[in-house]
C-alpha cells in the first residue's frame, strides 16, 4: 500500500507540476500582451509589466489546482492504463476503495497546497502587484469614478465601542497609493437620521488602531430642531487637522477595488461583517467566503472524476483523448463554478448553496461514473 501510495502520488505530482506550468504560461502571455498597452503610462515600463504578471501567478495557482489536479491525475491514470499497469494492480488485490483511499491521500495534499495560496500568498502578491502598477503610473485609485469612492461606518458613543449613536457616509475623491486620502467629506447622521455634522478636509491620513488624521478641516454641525430660515443655528469651524475614529481602515478601502475571489477569507469575512453592520447588501462577499472555503476541496472531487479513466482501456480511445477529455471536463466545471455564483447571487440563494452546488453536482456525476466502470 505505501509502495503504491508514494508511486501515484509521484508521478501525479509530476503531472500536475507540468500541466500547471502549461496553464501559467499560457495565461501569462495573455495577461503581458493585455499589460502592453499601460507601457509608457507614467513611470510604467516593460520591466514593471513583468513584475506584475509574475505577481498575478499565485491567483492563478489557486484558481487552476484543481483543473491541473484532474487533467495531471488523468494523464497518469491513462498511462497506468495503457501499460497495463492498473490491471495488475487489481489484479494483486487493489480494490476500487482502496484506489480511492490513494488518491484522496494525495488530493489533501492539494487541498493544502490550494489553502494555502488562496489564503496566504494570492491575497498578498494581489495586493502587491497592484500597488506596483498604481506607484509606478502615478495613478490614484479611486480617480475613475466621478463623483469619488462612497463607503459607510457607524458611530458609537465610545470611538469603536459603546452604543450606536448614528452613522456616518464617507465620500473620498482620491485614495494615494501610500493609503492617504485626498479630498475628503463626512457626512454624519444622528440615531433618526438627521444631518448631525458636515466634515470636509484637504487630505487624511491612517495613524493606526482605526484613527484618521484630517487636515486642512472645515466642520460644520446642524442642530437637530432647525428652522427653514434659520441659518445663523448653523456653526461652522475651521480646525488644522483633527482625529477621526472610524471602522473603515486603508484595507476596507483596499477592498473595495479588489475582485473578492482574490481575496482571502479572512478578509472577506471581516468586510461582510462589515457591510451588515453597517446594512448594506453582502451578498456578493458572502459567496465569495463560501467559495474559499469550499474551493479548495474541489480538488477531491476533480481526483474522483478521473478515477474512471483507469478503468477504460486502450481500446476505449487513447492517452490523448483521455487528457483533452479531461480539460473539457475541467472547463466546464471552471465555467459551472462562476456561472453558479452570479446565479446564486441574482437569485438570492443561501451562500453556502450556492459555494458547493457545483462540487456537489459533479461528486455525483464522478460516483456515477466509478460505479459505471467498475460494472462493464
Amino acid at each position: 500500500m505505501r509502495v503504491l501510495q508514494r508511486y501515484f502520488g509521484s508521478e501525479i505530482a509530476r503531472a500536475v507540476l507540468f500541466v500547471m506550468l502549461a496553464l501559467l504560461v499560457l495565461f501569462s502571455f495573455f495577461d503581458l500582451m493585455g499589460e502592453l498597452t499601460e507601457i509608457s503610462k507614467g513611470g510604467y515600463r516593460l520591466q514593471h509589466a513583468f513584475l506584475y504578471v509574475l505577481l498575478r501567478l499565485p491567483g492563478y495557482i489557486y484558481e487552476f489546482m484543481p483543473i491541473a489536479v484532474l487533467i495531471g491525475t488523468i494523464y497518469v491514470l491513462a498511462q497506468f492504463a495503457s501499460n497495463s499497469e492498473f490491471t495488475i494492480m487489481r489484479a494483486a488485490s487493489m480494490s476500487t476503495v482502496m484506489a480511492g483511499s490513494i488518491l484522496a491521500k494525495i488530493g489533501m495534499v492539494f487541498v493544502a497546497l490550494t489553502f494555502l495560496f488562496g489564503e496566504v500568498i494570492s491575497p498578498y502578491s494581489t495586493k502587491l502587484a497592484e500597488k506596483v502598477k498604481i506607484s509606478t503610473m502615478g495613478a490614484t485609485i479611486a480617480q475613475e469614478f466621478r463623483s469619488g469612492l462612497w463607503t459607510k461606518d457607524l458611530v458609537r458613543a465610545n470611538g469603536l465601542d459603546g452604543e450606536v449613536t448614528g452613522s456616518r457616509i464617507l465620500n473620498v475623491k482620491e485614495v494615494l497609493p501610500d493609503r492617504s486620502l485626498r479630498g475628503l467629506k463626512v457626512y454624519e447622521f444622528d440615531a433618526d437620521f438627521h444631518l448631525a455634522r458636515e466634515v470636509t478636509a484637504a487630505r487624511a491620513e491612517y495613524i493606526g488602531k482605526n484613527v484618521w488624521r484630517l487636515f486642512d478641516v472645515i466642520e460644520t454641525a446642524f442642530p437637530k430642531t432647525l428652522a427653514s430660515k434659520d441659518m445663523t443655528a448653523i456653526n461652522s469651524q475651521k480646525f488644522v487637522s483633527r482625529d477621526v475614529v472610524s471602522e473603515i481602515t486603508p484595507d476596507i478601502l483596499s477592498v473595495i477595488f479588489v475582485d473578492p475571489d482574490r481575496m482571502s477569507a479572512y478578509d472577506l469575512a471581516a468586510y461582510t461583517r462589515h457591510l451588515a453592520d453597517n446594512k448594506q447588501d453582502s451578498d456578493r462577499y458572502n459567496i465569495a467566503f463560501w467559495k474559499k472555503i469550499t474551493y479548495p476541496f474541489a480538488t477531491l472531487v476533480m481526483m474522483a472524476l478521473a478515477l474512471p479513466f483507469a478503468y477504460l482501456h486502450a481500446r476505449s480511445g487513447g492517452v490523448s483523448l483521455k487528457i483533452f477529455s479531461g480539460i473539457m471536463i475541467g472547463l466546464v466545471f471552471y465555467l459551472f463554478n462562476s456561472l453558479f455564483s452570479h446565479v446564486g447571487l441574482l437569485n438570492t440563494w443561501p451562500a453556502p448553496l450556492t459555494a458547493l452546488a457545483p462540487s456537489l453536482l459533479f461528486s455525483m456525476i464522478a460516483f456515477g461514473a466509478i460505479r459505471y466502470v467498475e460494472r462493464h
